[in-house]
């Protein structure tokens, strides 16, 4: 038993002095989480805590020592490659954290890694040496100050209006590329440059310190600097430049009061450098009228200078109508008493008084005008112009409807009625369309238009029942009210007048001359109109187009906007169909600015009328403090429309002689009077040549495409006796190119807007036609055209007409005769028809009619002196060739016997036109008076006497 125990404790023993020899039992142990600091010049890395590992095994050799610590990457994966770590002390396990290569705070401010631990082991060979834990190692760099700051913009501007304190001009800023706060921020700026009126604080606001006088300095310049919180200052200075405005003003800057317009140039701006200036005042609402007065212009606005007849059929508008105040004529004499306005476009404008001012269209005329489809048209100004107050009595009766037509016309079997009228700012029409038995009808319109005393244009088409009303080209719906209470029936009589309306039948009384005579109880009629009328026509049949409509209306003149795809965005443009006031309206100013300079002036007349148009722009704004929001004053200026060149229309291609035998213009078509007539129109125009070299100016006359309105060919001295001689004209023509004709015994007209060439082809169309035996001497007409109304006329073509008489035709042949025209050189006959057409001639069968007395009276001394005839006809021929040789030379040597004049019935006539007729009973001494060289030199010469311009009143 006690060996057995004795075994025992020795197998304790020897276990127990295994055990002890086993020397590393424990794991090295250090902090889980460092906090490093380090410089970027520096390398060492300042642990907090300090960097210690422990090992239980202590003070054991080896196992109880540190031998090496092992760096891992951290959340960067970088931490291991940048820094290391070395063991300072084994036995204390104290250890260092290091970077291998120079940190930069800029490029990496802060490094995150683990690191490790582990003892030596069991002996020198480090075997079975143990790990500590892993340990989290957070390192900042810490920033040196090595960069300076650098400003944003080496140059800062700005502007500024005089007299006032600002908080803020202008800001300048710098940076710093360091990575600290304490480095990379800027501590303060300064102002380097001296004595200047700005200050600047630490954030670089900069401001004034006194006002500003722009008189005084209209530009500082001054520089300034910056430093950072290591006081490191910026590399380069700023400079900062204010720029002193004059005291601002808002509202409209580039305003020209006067803005001109040559007449062909299209379109212009009508501000072309305008802008609003708000003064830094924050608007969100912009809203500009520009407004073009034109109401003194003919009718509103420039439209084409023609008839209205004439701008009807340019506007394509169904024939057919009835001018129910056409000009004064003696076949129109019911607008005779009615007083007349000028007017810029050459029309005739009625004034109506509202009392004695009254047309009374003749039954003739009202009699094609029956139906109830039909379209009324006209132009109306309310008041008028140059027209006498109205008086106490009519203002105190304003309630009273103003009749502008009034009309009772015949259907068939029945008999319609109907009036236009104006009541304050209404307008009615009252249909009627059988009086005996339907019921009247009334349409009213309420209008501004009737009451704003201008220019407007009217165009009613009824095509009963329904009605349709244009006013300035714009349709307008009436409201129909059909019971009117109890309404005396007109009588079933024709008639129509116009400016008032006729009583009722048991009232009316007769009137006499067309008139109605202020003042006469023997006249009595209601509803006198006040105001302007003109171009009142009646068109039965269907109504009028809207496009004719429109025509009628369109102004050649107004306002428009350039280009529509430059407007920018929230810009708005209305413009009124009249294009007088153009609206415009934005958010922005900028794009204001420019919408503004896209406003035009257009005018598509080649003529436009000249003179001046008044021009105003009103300014509205909207601000988000509506108290302190700006206003505007209104803005007056004027547009003149320049006088244009003139049309030089120039008629040539006839005469001045027309020449031809009587029979000729006895035959059944006459004589064509300007058969080869030319019409041309140039435009003349002045030419800088100093640019081309030349000195002085030059006029150039360039061709055109021109539209004539009228013609007439007038027989000069007596009006035509229509028993004996007519003008005649190519009616197919005419018509053909829809113009009018005007033919009586004083002239002949014709009318109507239409070219050059149709107006040549008219007017060669002419001639003049004689009966049997009424030829006379000479006939003498004159020609000419005009263009716009009479605006522009043409020369005055006159043609001589001279009629060449057969011997034949006078007396009987006989051997006296025959045996005189032997005596005849033929050298006598070489010029007598000089500067005259006349075809087909016959030696010695013709003399002038001039002579046909003087020869009557000759033949009797014919017989007493043939005798002697023979005997001189050596003389004779000697004496014709000095007349040929001396005609050549321009001074005639004639015979001053009586024989030269018996023997040569063929002397030329022109010759002759210096005899008086009452020569036949003066001896020869007056006969050498008259043939004597200083008149055989004036024959050469055709002298025609100009009727005066003023003393014939144009008739188209």
């Amino acid at each position: 038993m006690d060996r057995m125990n004795f075994l025992s404790f020795l197998l304790l023993c020897l276990t127990s002095v295994a055990n002890g020899n086993k020397a590393n039992k424990h794991k090295p142990w250090i902090e889980t989480e460092y906090q490093g600091i380090v410089m970027e010049n520096d390398n060492t890395v300042l642990l907090n805590p300090p960097l210690f590992a422990l090992d239980k095994d202590a003070p054991l050799h080896y196992a109880g020592e540190i031998c090496g610590f092992r760096v891992h990457n951290g959340p960067s994966g970088s931490g291991s490659v940048q820094f290391e770590a070395v063991v300072l002390d084994r036995s204390t396990g104290e250890g260092l954290v290091r970077s291998k290569e120079p940190l930069d705070c800029e490029s990496q401010r802060e490094h995150s890694f683990t690191i490790q631990a582990y003892d030596c082991g069991e002996g020198p060979d480090g075997v079975n040496s143990k790990k500590s834990h892993k340990a989290t190692v957070h390192v900042r760099v810490n920033d040196v100050n090595e960069f300076s700051p650098v400003f944003v913009e080496r140059r800062y501007e700005a502007s500024v209006p005089e007299g006032r304190l600002f908080d803020r001009i202008v800001r300048v800023e710098a940076l710093d590329a360091d990575c600290s706060p304490q480095y990379s921020q800027i501590c303060f700026y300064d102002i380097i440059t001296p004595n200047v009126p700005f200050a600047i604080d630490n954030d670089g606001n900069i401001k004034n310190t006194e006002p500003l006088d722009s008189k005084r300095q209209r530009v500082h310049t001054f520089w300034v600097t910056a430093f950072d919180c290591g006081k490191n200052r910026a590399q380069a200075d700023a400079q900062v430049v204010v720029t002193v405005k004059p005291s601002c003003k808002p509202g409209w800057i580039g305003w020209t009061k006067r803005v001109e317009y040559t007449p062909g140039s299209g379109s212009i701006p009508l501000f072309p450098s305008l802008h609003l200036e708000t003064c830094e005042e924050t608007v969100w609402n912009i809203q500009a009228t520009v407004e073009l007065q034109t109401g003194h212009i003919g009718k509103g606005c420039d439209r084409d200078s023609y008839s209205d007849r004439s701008v009807r059929r340019l506007c394509g508008a169904v024939r057919g109508e009835v001018d129910l105040l056409p000009p004064p004529s003696p076949a129109a004499n019911w607008t005779s008493s009615l007083p007349t306005l000028p007017s810029s476009d050459s029309s005739l404008v009625f004034s109506f008084n509202g009392s004695n001012h009254v047309a009374v269209v003749p039954d003739s005329v009202v009699s094609a005008l029956s139906g109830d489809h039909f379209t009324l048209q006209l132009w109306m100004r309310r008041g008028g112009a140059n027209i006498q107050p109205a008086t106490a009595q009519t203002r105190g009766n304003r309630k009273e409807e103003e009749t502008i037509v009034c009309s009772t016309v015949k259907n068939d079997d029945s008999f319609s009625h109907y009036s236009l009228s104006v009541h304050g700012c209404r307008l009615s029409l009252f249909y009627w369309p059988d009086v005996s038995a339907a019921r009247p009808v009334k349409f009213l319109w309420k209008l501004e238009q009737v009451c704003d005393s201008e220019w407007h244009h009217l165009s009613l088409s009824v095509q009963f029942p329904s009605v349709t009303l244009y006013v300035d080209g714009v349709t307008f719906d009436p409201a129909l009210i059909h019971d009117n209470g109890a309404i005396p029936n007109p009588a079933p009589r024709q008639r129509m007048f116009i400016g008032a309306c006729w009583e009722p039948e048991e009232k009316q009384k007769e009137i006499l001359n067309n008139t109605i005579p202020e003042g006469k109880d023997s006249v009595k009629y209601v509803g006198g109109y006040h105001g302007l009328l003109s171009g009142v026509t009646v068109r039965p049949g269907s109504v009028e187009p809207h496009s004719v409509v429109e025509c009628l209306y369109a102004c050649r003149e107004g306002l428009d906007f350039g280009d529509l795809e430059t407007l920018g965005s929230g810009m708005k443009v209305h413009v009124n169909p009249s294009q007088s006031v153009l609206v415009l309206e934005g958010d922005d100013i900028e794009s204001f600015n420019r919408a503004v300079q896209q406003v035009t002036y257009r005018n598509s007349l080649r003529f436009a009328t000249p003179g001046v148009r008044p021009l105003k722009l009103t300014t509205s704004l909207r601000c988000f403090n509506e108290e302190s929001c700006l206003s505007l004053k209104q803005l007056e200026g004027y547009l003149v429309v320049l006088q244009p060149d003139a049309p030089q229309i120039s008629l040539s291609g006839v005469g001045p002689h027309l020449a031809r035998p009587a029979p000729e213009f006895e035959g059944p078509r006459g004589v064509p009077l300007f058969p080869e007539l030319r019409i041309v129109c140039s435009l003349s125009h002045a030419v800088n040549t100093a640019a081309q070299g030349m000195e002085g100016g030059a006029l150039m006359s360039d061709a055109v495409a021109h539209t004539l309105d009228g013609c007439e060919v007038q027989p000069l001295g007596e009006e035509l006796n229509p028993e004996r001689e007519e003008l005649l004209v190519d009616m197919d023509v005419v018509r053909e190119r829809g113009l009018e004709i005007i033919n009586t015994t004083a002239y002949i007209a014709i009318t109507g807007a239409e070219s050059i060439s149709v107006y040549e082809d008219v007017l060669r169309s002419v001639r003049y036609r004689l009966a049997k035996g009424s030829a006379r001497f000479e006939r003498r007409f004159r020609l000419s055209c005009s263009e716009m109304n009479g605006r522009y006329t043409s020369n005055e073509l006159t043609l001589e007409v001279n009629f060449l008489h057969s011997l034949d035709s006078l007396y009987h042949p006989s051997h006296l005769l025959a045996s005189q025209q032997q005596f005849l050189h033929p050298s006598h006959h070489a010029g007598e028809l000089s500067g005259h057409t006349l075809p087909n001639p016959h030696r010695n069968s013709v003399v002038p009619g001039a002579a046909t007395v003087i020869i009557m009276v000759c033949v009797g001394f014919l017989v007493v002196m043939v005798i002697l005839g023979i005997f001189r006809i050596r003389s004779i021929h000697r004496r014709g060739e000095g007349a040929r040789v001396g005609a050549k030379e321009g001074s005639s040597q004639w015979d001053d016997s009586a024989l030269t004049i018996i023997v040569n019935p063929m002397e030329s006539y022109e010759s002759r036109m210096g005899i008086c007729a009452d020569n036949e009973g003066e001896g020869e001494e007056d006969e050498e008076v008259a043939e004597s060289p200083d008149d055989a030199s004036d024959d050469q010469r055709i002298i025609i006497k100009k009727e005066g311009r003023d003393g014939n009143a144009r008739r188209y």
